[in-house]
C-alpha cells in the first residue's frame, strides 16, 4: 500500500467526506456497517489503499497506517491483510508540537516506551533536544507529527536529530493540545487504519 499521508481519491462537487481512524481489531466490524448502509461492496487495491465502492455511490479509501516495507500483513482477505499490517508493532518516535507546548515519546506500537513534555512551547532546539533524549536507546522506523506540521518541521531540521530526521513521516496527527497526557492517545492513532468516506451527491443516489 502506498504512504499513509498521501493525498485521498479527488472529490467531485457536491461530495462529502469524512475521515475515521479504526483500530485493528474494529475494522471487520466497521466494513460490515458500512456495507449495511451504502450496499455491496466492490473492492479494488490501489497504489494508496484499499477502495471499497458500494452500490449506492459511496467510497471508502482504507489506508494502512505504515507502509508495508517488506512485512505483509496476513489474511485470507484484503481486509484481513490490512488489520494484520496495522498490528504489526513499529517503532515510532511521535513528535506532538504547537506554540502552546509539545510533547515526544518513544513508543512500540501503541506502547509508550519513553516520553517528556512542556505546557509552553520550546524553541526547535530545545525540542530537538528533548526528542534527541526520548528517542535514544530505541528502535524509530518512523516518525509521527503531530500538531502545527511547520513547527514539527523546523525541529527536524535541527542537527541534533539527524540520525532519525530522515524516516518516513506517517500521517499527521490533529492534535491541539501536546502535552505528556495525549501521548498514550496519539500513540493509538497513529496505529490506527485511516478510512476516507466519500459521500455522492443526494441527488446522484
Amino acid at each position: 500500500m502506498g504512504r499513509p499521508d498521501s493525498t485521498p481519491l479527488p472529490k467531485q462537487q457536491g461530495t462529502t467526506t469524512r475521515l475515521a481512524l479504526v483500530p485493528a481489531q474494529r475494522l471487520s466490524g466497521w466494513v460490515d456497517r458500512f456495507a449495511a448502509g451504502h450496499g455491496p461492496l466492490q473492492e479494488e487495491m490501489i497504489d494508496d489503499g484499499l477502495v471499497l465502492q458500494a452500490s449506492d455511490g459511496a467510497v471508502a479509501l482504507l489506508r494502512a497506517p505504515w507502509p508495508v516495507d517488506g512485512r505483509p500483513g496476513r489474511g485470507a482477505s484484503s481486509i484481513e491483510r490490512l488489520a494484520s499490517l496495522a498490528t504489526q508493532e513499529r517503532g515510532l518516535g511521535i513528535l506532538l508540537v504547537r506554540r502552546g507546548g509539545f510533547a515526544v515519546a518513544a513508543a512500540s506500537g501503541q506502547r509508550v516506551l519513553a516520553s517528556k513534555g512542556g505546557k509552553r512551547y520550546a524553541d526547535a532546539r530545545t525540542t530537538a533536544g528533548y526528542a534527541t533524549e526520548v528517542f535514544a536507546g530505541h528502535l524509530i522506523e518512523y516518525i509521527v507529527p503531530g500538531g502545527d506540521r511547520a513547527l514539527v518541521d523546523q525541529v527536524l531540521a535541527e542537527p541534533s536529530l539527524g540520525a532519525v530526521a530522515g524516516r518516513t513521516r506517517l500521517a499527521l496527527l490533529d492534535i491541539q493540545d501536546p502535552k505528556p497526557a495525549v501521548l498514550q492517545k496519539a500513540a493509538a492513532e497513529s496505529c490506527a487504519i485511516r478510512i476516507t468516506v466519500t459521500n455522492p451527491p443526494p441527488s446522484s443516489r
